[in-house]
């Protein structure tokens, strides 16, 4: 089955690197405390944080139906391109129907101080699966909703990862 790509941009006024900080190096810590109606945890089980590292997030119990946990694994991290790429490869999310969703992200600072950012999505669908755009849609207003939440903490409190 072909791969489905999706390209995303995204503009906050958060400095880039404080950004990337927060959602992507500290993740573990700071979005299970800010969400923790979603998310009751996020360990690394296997690795050292590093590329090839397996990523265990678990869901809180009433964050969706059927919704336990999914495992991605690190493909690269960059923290002074401020990228990171990760793989998808367990979990509640894929449905059966998906074998797995590559990630890219890219954060670029802009000349007003803040950011933009570029997410790359590539859904690798099963056999004989075909990807809905519903599907995809509901995935990404779930992963704005961690982003805006954590802008928003960066926004309230401005001396975070300074």
């Amino acid at each position: 089955m072909a791969v489905v790509t999706f390209t995303d941009e995204f503009t906050s006024s958060v400095p880039a690197k404080k950004l990337f900080t927060a959602l992507i190096l500290d993740a573990d810590n700071l979005i299970p405390k800010l969400m923790p109606q979603a998310f009751k945890s996020i360990e690394t089980i296997q690795g050292n944080g590093g590329p090839g590292s397996i990523k265990k997030m678990t869901f809180a119990e009433g964050a969706g139906p059927g919704l336990t946990h999914v495992k991605h694994r690190i493909d690269a991290l960059d923290e002074e391109k401020m990228t990171y790429s990760y793989t998808l490869i367990e979990g509640d999310v894929l449905m059966d129907k998906i074998e797995s969703i590559a990630y890219e992200i890219k954060f670029e600072a802009t000349p007003d101080g803040g950011c933009k950012g570029i997410s790359v999505s590539k859904f690798h669908p099963k056999a004989g699966v075909e990807i809905e755009e519903e599907q995809v849609q509901e995935g990404k207003q779930k992963a704005m909703a961690v982003f805006k939440v954590v802008e928003a903490y960066l926004i309230a409190n401005p001396q975070a990862y300074a």
